[in-house]
């Protein structure tokens, strides 16, 4: 965490990788602001009491959380699966919010193979401290990318031949039924804890598939969704190679 004006501009003119930039709503700095745009990150206006409760120090008004893992692009990322032969296996998050949710998918992520998460710059969680520890260490070996508009990059993945699957209780598509293929290239949307995903994103997705729920709740964690839709994946998968 880094607070104060002078320090946040140094941190921004470093280069480091912002996470987060809040900024007291009534506070108008051409400085951070600039450096800000130049950067693609975005300033998240806030109540003081927000920066209050992320530090009793003299914060003046504005705090940044610096990234605790490095993004990549999704360009690269590509490059690099085919490069390596791969079939494409991503996960696109959309305003998953929750830390330690975040953690548990990063984690089951890795162990299933997928190649790289994908967040958008604006409400998602932030990856620090608490994101590793439930991850178990996870974040440190799997790809994030820090994408602006998860719509341009659903069409940038449809561009290089990537199917992309939303998850979602709104599809009439059971995740078991034998029609749903997913042994392709293929990227996988989970949405919000509080509103799934939003409308715009599953307007622009190949496909939706729904996790059959049998019992009275009406949804599962969703990081507990995560593992189902990904294990399916790697359970297709592992069939394609017999």
């Amino acid at each position: 965490m880094v607070y104060g004006i002078q320090s946040v501009i140094e941190t921004l003119r470093s280069g480091q990788q912002i996470d987060k930039l809040y900024m007291e709503k009534e506070l108008s700095n051409p400085d951070i602001q600039t450096l800000a745009f130049q950067n693609r990150v975005t300033i998240q206006r806030v109540p003081v009491e927000k920066l209050d409760r992320l530090t009793r120090k003299n914060h003046q008004g504005v705090v940044c959380l610096v990234a605790a893992v490095q993004y990549v692009k999704l360009s690269n990322v590509m490059a690099d699966v085919h490069e390596r032969g791969e079939v494409p296996f991503l996960l696109l998050l959309d305003r998953i919010t929750d830390v330690r949710n975040f953690g548990a998918i990063a984690r089951t992520a890795e162990c299933a193979g997928v190649q790289c998460i994908v967040i958008p710059g604006k409400g998602s969680a932030a990856i620090n401290s608490d994101a590793m520890k439930t991850s178990s260490g996870a974040l440190n070996h799997i790809s994030v990318c820090r994408e602006f508009d998860l719509v341009d990059t659903i069409r940038f993945l449809q561009k290089s031949g990537v199917q992309v699957v939303a998850c979602t209780e709104k599809s009439h598509r059971d995740l078991y039924a034998k029609t749903t293929d997913m042994r392709g290239p293929l990227a996988i949307v989970m949405g919000s804890e509080d509103d799934g995903i939003t409308p715009e994103i599953l307007r622009t997705v190949d496909n939706h598939v729904k996790i059959p729920l049998l019992g009275e709740v009406g949804s599962l964690n969703v990081s507990v969704a995560t593992g189902v839709v990904l294990y399916e994946i790697v359970r297709q998968r592992a069939l394609d190679e017999e």
